[in-house]
């Protein structure tokens, strides 16, 4: 596995366009996204106000659904959730209480290695996003499970 380069939260211009698909919630059209992306409302670390972001679903059992913090350990509703597990998700119009568990680095590498199995090329343009280069093969997405953080969402 190769290290493209270090995955940042965007900013600016950039942050504006990773939050276009939350209008698109705002505007009663999140299904339009599928059930592979959920808006996640949480509460800000700092502020104590709602907070709103899109991720996508790695994984959806009957634990509950499992998202990558595709930023690390920087991004903002990461850090939130950390402060505060007790959360809210929307998923195709339906809200849901949760509770935000963080997986360790050896639930993080198993969830890596089964969605690069069931999503081959989805696995392959998300590791590029968060800037690694990835041969296809099941070591470089277990590294990559075991380098960045992910989060369960439990029904409450």
């Amino acid at each position: 596995m190769e290290i493209l380069k270090e995955s940042v939260p965007p900013r600016g211009w950039s942050r504006l366009l990773w939050r276009l698909p939350i209008q698109l919630y705002r505007m009663r059209l999140g299904w339009l996204l599928g059930g592979r992306f959920m808006l996640l409302f949480h509460t800000g670390r700092v502020s104590g106000r709602q907070r709103r972001a899109v991720i996508e679903v790695i994984v959806h059992d009957a634990a509950g659904r499992t998202a990558a913090s595709g930023f690390g350990a920087r991004s903002d509703w990461y850090r939130n959730l950390v402060a505060a597990p007790e959360a809210t998700i929307q998923v195709r119009g339906r809200r849901i209480p949760v509770t935000a568990v963080l997986l360790d680095a050896d639930a993080g590498e198993e969830v890596m290695a089964a969605y690069s199995r069931r999503h081959p090329g989805a696995a392959k343009r998300l590791c590029a996003l968060m800037g690694f280069g990835v041969d296809g093969g099941e070591a470089d997405y277990r590294e990559v499970g075991r380098r960045i953080p992910f989060v369960r969402f439990e029904p409450r």
